[in-house]
C-alpha cells in the first residue's frame, strides 16, 4: 500500500469521528402528527421524535386511584386553558397507574394542544435544549420523566434541579414536567447522611446531606403518593379490565384465580390484575376460537 493509500485511509477515519460530534440538522416534529414525542439523541445532538402509536388509555380504565385522577386532572385542565399549574411528582408503589395516569391525562387533553415529550433520565441533561425548542410553540407541553431514581453526583440530577426552579432563565409557560418515582426522595439515603444532624434544644437540624437530597422532590409544586391496593380494590380492577376485554364479571372462579395469580406475584397492583384479566382473555378467546 502506498504512502498516498495510508493518508487516504487515516483521513477517513478522522472524519468519520469528526462526524460524530458535528451537529446533525433534524426537521421539525410534526406537532399535529402526533400527540406523543421522545427525545433522542444521535451523535453529539438532540432531536424530538413522533411516537407513531401512543398508549390509549383512558381515566375511566384506572380503578383504584380517583383521588390522585382528580388532583392531576385538576392541575393538567389549569395548564392546557393557560392557567398557573405545577410540576407534578408521582411516587408510591409500583403498578398502581402513575405513569398510565399521566398518558391518560394526554389522551384526555390531546385535543386542546396538549403534547407530551418522553425524556430519559440519562437525557435530562439536555433538559434546558428540548425548553428552547417548544417554548415558542401554541401547544402546551409535558416533559415526561418515568421511574426516576439517582445516585448521588448523577449529571440528570442536577440538571432536573435546575429546570424545576433555579435557572437564570425563567421557565417557559407552555411547558411542565411530570415525574413518576417508586420513592419520594430520588436519591438514596443512607444512615451516615445522619450523622451531622444537630439537635439545638428541642428542634432538629438535618444535616446537608440529608437536605440536598431532598431538595429535589422539593422542587415539585405537587406531590401525589400512590398506595399498594387492598383485596377489595384489586378485586375491583380486575373486574374492570374482565369488562375490557369482552369477558364479563368476576366470578367466584375467576376471583379465586386473580387471588392465586396476586399471590404467585407477591403483589396487589393495578398492573398485576391487568396482566390476570389479559392472559384470561387470552386463554378464553383461544378455547371458544374467537378471533381477536
Amino acid at each position: 500500500m502506498s504512502d498516498w493509500d495510508k493518508l487516504y485511509k487515516r483521513a477517513n477515519k478522522l472524519l468519520d469521528r469528526l462526524e460524530y460530534f458535528l451537529p446533525v440538522n433534524h426537521p421539525q416534529p410534526d406537532w399535529h402528527a402526533s400527540t406523543a414525542f421522545r427525545w433522542r439523541r444521535q451523535g453529539n445532538s438532540g432531536f424530538i421524535q413522533p411516537v407513531t402509536h401512543p398508549h390509549q388509555i383512558t381515566l375511566d380504565a384506572l380503578c383504584g386511584i380517583d383521588d390522585q385522577k382528580q388532583r392531576i386532572d385538576q392541575n393538567t385542565r389549569q395548564f392546557v386553558q393557560g392557567f398557573p399549574a405545577n410540576n407534578v411528582l408521582l411516587t408510591g408503589a409500583r403498578g398502581t397507574g402513575k405513569s398510565s395516569l399521566i398518558k391518560a391525562l394526554l389522551n384526555k387533553y390531546a385535543e386542546g394542544g396538549l403534547r407530551l415529550i418522553e425524556v430519559e433520565k440519562h437525557h435530562l441533561i439536555d433538559a434546558h435544549d428540548i425548553v428552547e425548542r417548544i417554548y415558542q410553540r401554541p401547544e402546551r407541553f409535558i416533559l415526561f420523566c418515568d421511574d426516576l431514581s439517582f445516585e448521588t453526583d448523577e449529571p440528570g440530577y442536577k440538571a432536573l434541579k435546575v429546570v424545576l426552579d433555579g435557572s437564570i432563565a425563567t421557565v417557559s409557560d407552555n411547558v411542565l414536567i411530570y415525574a413518576t418515582s417508586n420513592r419520594r426522595h430520588m436519591v438514596p439515603e443512607f444512615m451516615r447522611d445522619n450523622l451531622d444532624t444537630r439537635h439545638i434544644g428541642e428542634e432538629v437540624h438535618p444535616s446537608e446531606t440529608v437536605e440536598e437530597k431532598i431538595s429535589l422532590s422539593e422542587r415539585f409544586g405537587l406531590w401525589v403518593s400512590f398506595y399498594p391496593f387492598d383485596q377489595d380494590q384489586y378485586l375491583k380492577i380486575v373486574h374492570g379490565w374482565l369488562v375490557y376485554f369482552g369477558i364479563g364479571k368476576l366470578t367466584p372462579q375467576t376471583r379465586a384465580e386473580a387471588l392465586q395469580w396476586a399471590l404467585q406475584r407477591g403483589s396487589r397492583s393495578g398492573r398485576v390484575a391487568w396482566q390476570f384479566a389479559r392472559d384470561l382473555a387470552g386463554r378464553t378467546k383461544s378455547v371458544s376460537g374467537k378471533t381477536p
